[in-house]
């Protein structure tokens, strides 16, 4: 018994409470398929229906081990699974959505891959059922771009359902107060052995998602976040954008003089316009760039915490 390893499970939430028995019942089963200690932890991003009461009456009834943490404010979906990974107990830590789309029944796999070596078992959507084309044209093309100036190969379509253990876990709470944490990107840039799973992600079991393609800043923050958490291309796109602007500048005002010694008839007034309208336009777009490192810069230096906790439940 006392070589079992201790699995923790770090689910974020926010009004789940049509799921969160069917999630509890299911996450049971797939535990006490594998020889191990297990903890649940539910991080409570502010809920406003009665998801807490539920997990309560869970972990009364049905699964001790049930824990919650309860945040004081709402801080988003990677900055509740860093407090429920900061907080877990456990030698390996599976982080996953509470939704149901990442099927429980894959941690004894993810377990397994640990236990042959692997400091960190990332899970990679082979597809996503229930989304929508337009929704799944608009993902790609995110993750393209992320690896595409990224610093670090992050690999695509893999999301944040993965198991990360206790050693690359240190290291990445080392970076708990970083300022709108990019999670994936994060545990990638760990380093350490890291090892994948293909699977078929499912549609929510119930409820709304809480991250729609449109009418949601969330995809729009992470992607940024994304961009500029791993990478200054976009800074050096400007400084190229501006090289371009400048030779065309050169080479108009060169072909606007060979005109004028030819003695063409051309109105000069319109290359002078569209110099300055480029010109102001790299400038504006220059601006935009830099301001988005700036934005980090100045949350950085503020240095707030990530999370503020409420209170915990069913922790020593």
């Amino acid at each position: 018994m006392g070589n079992e390893p201790n699995i923790s499970i770090v689910l974020s939430f926010r009004n789940e409470e049509a799921i969160i028995p069917e999630m509890v019942r299911r996450l049971q089963q797939a535990l006490r398929s594998i020889p191990a200690r297990y903890e649940i932890i539910y991080v409570n991003d502010v809920s406003t229906d009665r998801s807490v009461e539920k997990l309560l009456d869970i972990r009364q009834t049905v699964e001790p081990n049930v824990r919650i943490i309860n945040m004081a404010r709402r801080c988003g979906v990677s900055e509740c699974a860093l407090a429920g990974m900061e907080h877990a107990s456990g030698d390996a830590v599976v982080l996953m959505d509470a939704d149901l789309q990442d099927p429980p029944e894959l941690i004894p796999e993810l377990v397994k891959k640990w236990q042959d070596g692997a400091d960190v078992v990332y899970t990679v959507r082979a597809s996503r059922a229930g989304e929508s084309a337009v929704k799944m044209f608009f993902t790609r093309m995110a993750y393209k771009c992320i690896r595409a100036i990224s610093e670090i190969d992050l690999p695509e379509n893999a999301g944040d359902f993965k198991l990360i253990g206790r050693r690359a876990l240190m290291e990445l709470l080392k970076m708990k107060d970083e300022q709108d944490p990019y999670l994936r990107g994060l545990v990638t840039w760990t380093g350490f052995k890291q090892v994948p799973v293909v699977y078929h992600r499912l549609e929510r079991a119930g409820g709304i998602s809480h991250f729609p393609v449109f009418g949601s800043r969330g995809p729009i923050k992470i992607l940024l976040t994304g961009l500029t958490s791993f990478s200054t291309i976009p800074l050096l796109a400007f400084l190229l954008i501006g090289a371009a602007a400048t030779a065309l500048a050169i080479l108009a005002v060169l072909v606007t003089g060979l005109m004028a010694g030819f003695q063409v008839d051309f109105p000069r007034w319109w290359y002078i316009m569209l110099f300055f309208f480029v010109l102001a336009s790299v400038q504006l777009a220059g601006i935009g760039v830099v301001a988005l490192y700036v934005s980090r810069i100045f949350k950085q230096v503020r240095n707030r915490p990530n999370y503020t906790i409420e209170s915990l439940v069913g922790f020593e």
